[in-house]
């Protein structure tokens, strides 16, 4: 969760824009969005709300995630996408969550963006069985991203990140989430990664992608992080995904002291992840 939350810090100033001239390694502000330092986006925010959620009812229930979820989208609507926008606009309408997110794929033409992908860490955490954390990952991305595609590469990462905090390498945690991956579109790009150049960009396959060869390739966390910020594009959550990546492996212990320092209200994030794995299935 502070490895997500950092991720996502470090790239917000860097989201819109073209890649750096010069890589970015410390944690600022800036941005089209005049982001403040250290401060999350919507990507650590709605991760905080499922694992909240999760803790709160000790398992998977959907109304309350979105009843979570839309707190936050109050909060701060003009850090959205648009597929979870018009969801959660559709569903503070009085939409079924699910009808919603299949309207706005009809509308749009599509739902294979991110937002699904960037929050769901935290069903890794909860639950122990790759099966079910596929299983919970497609319901739970499915509130708002109708979209299949986007669906399995949110239980991609989440595989990998519930394999890793229970002891897997980080190629174990891989091996283990390529068997378990259903689409085939996914499963050629994500499990052959280093063929494909890294691409940051809003599409859901572009950023798991994207954070996935990244984090598989990194040497440390610090480098991880930097990478996957320094693309520019959609950079807090490629950020986002490889923090939540490179946390489970790597571990709070090698987090730079200097970037948790500045990461605005780590305590609270930090105090969430402990009450997450106190009722997750451990075993």
């Amino acid at each position: 969760m502070i490895g997500l939350a950092i991720g996502d810090a470090m790239g917000a100033p860097l989201e819109g824009l073209p890649a750096p001239h010069s890589a970015i390694i410390l944690m600022s502000s800036g941005g089209p969005r005049n982001h403040p330092k250290g401060y999350i986006t919507d990507d650590t925010s709605q991760a905080l709300a499922i694992a909240k959620s999760l803790i709160s009812c000790r398992g998977f229930i959907p109304d309350d995630i979105v009843h979570r979820l839309i707190e936050c989208y109050v909060e701060m609507p003009s850090l959205y996408g648009p597929t979870s926008r018009k969801a959660f606009e559709y569903i503070l309408e009085g939409l079924n969550p699910y009808y919603a997110a299949f309207l706005v794929h009809i509308i749009k033409k599509g739902s294979r963006s991110n937002g699904s992908v960037m929050r769901g860490a935290p069903l890794g955490v909860f639950y122990s069985h790759p099966s079910i954390v596929r299983e919970i990952s497609i319901l739970c991305s499915q509130l708002t991203h109708y979209d299949l595609l986007a669906a399995e590469c949110s239980s991609f990462i989440n595989i990998m990140v519930g394999s890793m905090c229970r002891g897997s390498t980080r190629h174990e945690a891989f091996t283990i989430a390529t068997r378990f991956c259903r689409n085939d579109e996914v499963q050629q790009m994500l499990g052959s990664y280093w063929r494909f150049k890294p691409v940051s960009d809003i599409d859901a396959l572009l950023t798991t992608h994207s954070a996935l060869s990244v984090f598989l390739t990194a040497q440390s966390f610090e480098e991880a992080i930097i990478r996957a910020v320094n693309y520019g594009g959609d950079a807090d959550t490629v950020g986002a995904v490889c923090g939540a990546l490179s946390g489970a492996y790597w571990g709070i212990g090698n987090v730079p002291n200097s970037w948790l320092k500045d990461l605005n209200n780590h305590e609270d994030i930090l105090r969430i992840a402990h009450q997450l794995w106190t009722v997750s299935e451990n075993q």
